[in-house]
Formats: structure tokens, sequence, C-alpha cells
């Protein structure tokens, strides 16, 4: 069969329209891009040639509020050797996130590798009603951040089978599952390695600024707005998917699983390697997560081929792995909640308590207490030894987190001893002011920036890990908790990832779309996914400006202002 090339925006429509024009850009510049190993490297070197050009200037820095001033330490100098040379290991061993992200990953690796999450996802979509479809689709899209980036390759192909055993147009449920689990991405009730590896960074960020005190963070400081939030997502993407987009769909022309004949390659296409940051997993991607924009990107015949039938053993095994947390989580709470229990904090208080300082190791146990129970009842657990197989496994798929984590812990470590970071947000803080864009104005410009960014840096731990330093302080110095400017950055993260030529699994999307519309562009996807980008990110909006205005807590113990 003859060699077609892959569909660009630019190419999308005779004459070049202004949007065509707009993805090209985009996609040209993010292919400039280093990789995210190097990018953090020459920011380090920067870092390093301006720390000592201000420590040589003699520049000093005082944080409001606080009764020393302190000097800007260059790294170029004997001073900044010697602290490398005692810093450089335990820079990297001590981040915040490295040992939370690689447990979680083993725990949610057996529970992903012996096939737990994936059938919870086909019964939940297969026993939907045909009229509640779309609603059911996108809630667990907007749940679906637990599973990684294996969430963007099952989700919308299931969703598209269902919708087409319902006698709806299939092309609905595929596009809409696909839009809202790249929008929803950072929602949810549910806890997984993004949420650790965001606030691992946030961490970090604040420390900063050591004499700011007040400061909470845990792995659920955003957890009440991140499940508020996937509440109204959920209705908004069903809403749009069912009365927005299937109206205006054309009947599918495929079966969904044939390859169209004018692109044979298309399976190829679901790979496209655009840019460095998406070669070999060497990036975590979205969830810190599984590699997103460096995922080996299976072919889309094999995400096609999957089933939402649910056999009775997977049924079987999905209701023993149920009871086996729930009880399990049962003992937990019961635990807590006795009087004098020492998983209460001090003075008996529920909040905070050992239970959030260790929900990470908790959560560990009930991944993997249910995945373990769910793979010997199907059998695809085999022998004792399978379970540290499996957890191995997962851990050397985040061999590429860990080489990143490197240099990232580096940069951050030489923004907190230089002082370097603290001169940015103060002298950030007093911009701010002086503009008078404080409070919910000062996030939303933050969003907006974030959102803008996403386009070109579709990694959200390296685009994290690029801001949090500067904005976490400078929010701080303006009297917001880490927990608000982290909850910020996760609208941003999430609304444009649809829309980016830089996130690979637009071209997966794009590759099963053709199976049900053999003639469809890019252009004709992305016209399509942005009925989803601007509502999105006005409900992500609107969430965040209830809890902000009400001064409700973003999670346990994480309100909106500092004390």
């Amino acid at each position: 069969m003859a060699k077609t090339t892959r569909t660009t925006p630019a190419a999308t429509a005779p004459g070049g329209a202004l949007l065509d024009r707009m993805l090209g850009l985009i996609e040209r510049g993010g292919n400039r891009l280093p990789h995210p190993f190097y990018l953090f490297t020459a920011l380090f070197a920067l870092l390093a040639v301006t720390t000592t050009v201000l420590a040589a200037a003699g520049v000093t820095v005082r944080v409001p509020g606080a009764d020393k001033t302190l000097q800007v330490h260059g790294l170029l100098t004997g001073e900044g050797i010697r602290w490398l040379l005692a810093n450089l290991i335990p820079n990297f061993t001590g981040f915040p996130s490295l040992g939370t992200v690689l447990l979680m990953m083993m725990a949610v690796g057996v529970a992903e590798r012996t096939g737990l999450l994936e059938a919870a996802v086909r019964i939940s979509i297969a026993r939907a009603p045909a009229r509640l479809l779309p609603y059911a689709v996108a809630f667990i899209a907007c749940q679906a951040h637990l599973m990684s980036d294996i969430a963007i390759i099952v989700i919308p192909p299931l969703a598209a089978l269902a919708f087409k055993a319902a006698g709806r147009n299939p092309v609905a449920g595929l596009i809409g599952a696909f839009a809202c689990v790249c929008a929803g991405y950072a929602a949810g009730f549910t806890i997984g390695a993004l949420d650790a590896l965001y606030v691992g960074i946030t961490e970090k960020a604040a420390a900063v600024l050591p004499d700011v005190g007040g400061v909470e963070t845990h792995i659920l400081v955003n957890y009440f707005y991140t499940s508020t939030a996937s509440v109204l997502l959920a209705l908004l993407g069903g809403f749009l998917t069912s009365r927005v987009l299937e109206p205006r769909l054309p009947e599918p022309t495929g079966d969904g699983v044939t390859d169209p004949d004018t692109d044979p390659d298309t399976d190829e296409a679901a790979a496209p390697g655009t840019g460095a940051d998406q070669g070999t997993g060497a990036d975590p991607g979205k969830d810190g997560e599984a590699p997103k924009s460096g995922a080996a990107v299976p072919g889309a015949a094999q995400a096609a081929g999957v089933s939402t039938a649910v056999s009775a053993r997977e049924k079987r095994g999905l209701l023993f792995a149920l009871l086996s947390v729930a009880l399990y989580g049962a003992a937990v709470v019961t635990a807590w909640l006795i009087p004098g229990s020492p998983l209460r904090g001090e003075g008996g208080a529920l909040v905070p308590s050992p239970v959030l300082d260790g929900v990470v190791p908790i959560l560990f146990v009930a991944f993997l207490l249910g995945g373990a129970v769910y793979g010997v009842t199907v059998r695809t657990l085999r022998s004792a030894d399978d379970v540290p197989k499996i957890m191995a496994q997962s851990v050397t798929g985040m061999s590429g987190y860990i080489v990143l984590i490197f240099v990232i812990s580096q940069v951050i470590g030489l923004f907190e001893w230089s002082n370097a970071g603290t001169l940015l947000a103060v002298k950030g803080a007093s911009l701010l002011k002086a503009a008078g864009l404080t409070g919910f104005t000062g996030l939303l410009l933050f969003v907006l920036l974030v959102c803008v960014l996403n386009l070109f840096i579709t990694s959200g731990s390296a685009l994290w890990s690029l801001m949090a330093p500067v904005f976490v302080p400078t929010f701080m110095l303006l009297g917001l908790e880490p927990a608000v400017t982290q909850a910020a950055f996760r609208i941003g993260d999430s609304a444009t990832q649809m829309i980016t030529p830089m996130n690979p699994y637009l071209f997966l999307a794009l590759a099963l779309l053709r199976r049900y519309e053999p003639q469809a562009q890019l252009g004709t996807l992305l016209s399509r996914l942005a009925v989803f980008t601007v509502p999105f990110l006005a409900a992500w909006l609107a969430v965040l400006g209830i809890f902000y205005l009400a001064d409700l807590p973003l999670g346990p113990g994480a309100g909106i202002h500092l004390p």
C-alpha cells in the first residue's frame, strides 16, 4: 500500500485558514523545543550565571513581614561550588515527589496491569442507559487521571463502541470522551500519581519562603476542589456531547475497525513524534504520571479492538476487589475516628492528623490490595511472584521521570539556596500589586498564561516545575496558599490539552476518527474539540471562583488565604 503523509495543521484547508496557520506555527515552535532534560539543564546554567552576577552586585531581598534581609548567593563562586558538591545528591533524593510518585506507580501498576482499572471502566460504560450514556462517559473520563495515560488510549474507543451499541453516533462518544479525559484530566474524586507529583513540586516551591508560616501541603490539598469540579465538568461534558456535538455530526461511513483506504498508515500516525519531548518516555507527562508526551502509543487498531463486554469472571473479580478495598477503607476510617487513636492529630484532632500525612501509604495498600484480589480472581496473577514483577515493571516505566527529576531538583534547589526564587517572587508580587492584579484577578491571568504555555509544553510535570518556583512564592506573598496556585495551574494544564498538536494522543484520536469517517482531517477533529475548550475552561474557573469568594477549603486543612 502506498505510503501517505500525515496530515498537518497547515495542510487541512486550501489556502491555509488563520486557524490552520496558527496550529502550524504552534507545531513548528513545539518541534524546536529541546528535550525537557536539556531545557532544565539550560535553565540551571542560566541561573548559575545570573545568581553569580547578582551576588557580585551585592543584591539583597527582604520578604515583606520578615525580620531579616537575604543576600543573593552566586553558584559560580567558592561558596556555590561547595554547596553544589554537598547538595547534588540530597537535592535529588530528597525531592518530595520522587518517593511518593514511585510508590503510587508501583501500586497503581498492579491495579492497571491485572486489568482491574480497565474492567471497571468497561462495566461502568456498558451499564449506562442510552439517554444517560454521554453523562456516564463524561463522568468516568473526568476521573481518568487515576489510570494515567492509559485512560486516553482506552476510554475514547470504549465510549465509541458503547455509543454504537446504544444506537447513537460512535464519533460523538469518541470525541466527547477524548475531550473530557483531556480537559478534565486534573479533576476527579480519584487520587493518583498526578496529585503526588504536583504537590511534591508545590512543596519544594513553597520552601523558597521558609519564613511564611501556615502552609499546608499534602496529596489532598486540592481534593475538595477537584472533586467538585469533576461533577460540573461531567454534566457539562455530557451536555456538550449530546446536545451540541452529536446533532451536528454526519453519519459514519466506516465500521470503526477497518483502516481507511485513504490513509493506510493511520496506525503509525498515533505516535507522531512531534518534538523532542515525545520520544522515549523520558518525560513523566501528565500524570507523573505514566508518560504522556513521551509515551509509546499503541496503534489505533490495538486501541480500537477493545470490547465493552465484561465476562462473569471479571465481574466476580471486580466485586471481590471492591469488597476488599471497602473493608480495608472502613478499618482505616474506624481506627481514625476512635477517640485516643494514634491516627489522630495533636489534641485528638482529625485534621491535621497522621492519616492525612500518611495518605500515600494508605492509598498504596488500597490499590495493591484491590489489584491483587482482582488478579487472583481473574487469573491474571498466576503466582505470588507476579506482584513484585508487575511493581518492578511499573517502576521501570518511570525511569525517564527519575532522570528528569534529577535535573529539576537541581534547578529548584538552586532557586531556593541562592534566594533567586525569593527575589523573583518579591519583585513579581510587587508588580502585580502595583498593577492591581492581586487576588482572583491575578489567578485568572496565571491560568491564561498556563493555557498558552500548555500548547507548547504538554508535560504537566515539566511546566509546573518551571512555573511553581516563581508563582507559588509570588502568590504566597500576596497572601494566598500554595494550594490555590496549584489548583489554578491544574486548570490551565487541562483546558488546552486537547487542541495542541504537541499532544501525541491528538493523532491517536484522529486515527480512531478516520475509522468511522475515512475522509476526516486534523482540522475536522480540532473544530469538534473546540466545542469543549472554552466551556470547560469557564467551568473550571467558575468552581475556583466559588471556592475563592466563599473562602472554602480546597482540601483538608488547605484554605484559600494564608493565616
